[in-house]
């Protein structure tokens, strides 16, 4: 007893295997413990990076399809808009067409108009020919 109150005064200890120790056997295990849980702690922290880690990676493999889903829409719209466009431009190109057919018909009737007169004015004069004969 005597002994181990003298070693303690000049700070020293002994464990359970009787070495002498600068701490306690108490601080000594309180000590371990900590280590032990910061060890437990650190394991800890560097799980939650590799989880935050794939978590970033999710997210920017998410942003780069979103990314081309947008890219694929955008060429669709631009797509349509031209096919719109064509469409508008035949139109137009037919309109103009059914316009100049219809401005030849008209054309062509006023000349039948007119040949069918002749005709008759023909017709009229070849019969009074005839019955002056």
């Amino acid at each position: 007893g005597m002994a181990q109150a003298a070693l303690g005064a000049a700070g020293l200890h002994l464990d359970e295997l009787n070495k002498l120790r600068v701490l306690d056997p108490e601080a000594a295990q309180q000590t371990a413990q900590l280590r032990e849980e910061c060890r437990a702690f650190l394991d800890k922290i560097v799980e939650f990076q590799k989880i935050v880690g794939s978590l970033i990676e999710l997210v920017d493999q998410l942003a780069k399809a979103a990314e081309r889903e947008k890219m694929k829409a955008i060429g669709a719209r631009n797509l349509l808009k031209s096919m719109a466009k064509q469409r508008e431009a035949q139109e137009q190109q037919l309109q103009a067409l059914i316009a100049e057919k219809k401005m030849q018909l008209e054309r062509y009737r006023v000349e039948y108009e007119t040949l069918c007169k002749i005709e008759a004015d023909q017709n009229e004069f070849i019969d009074q020919f005839i019955f002056q004969k």
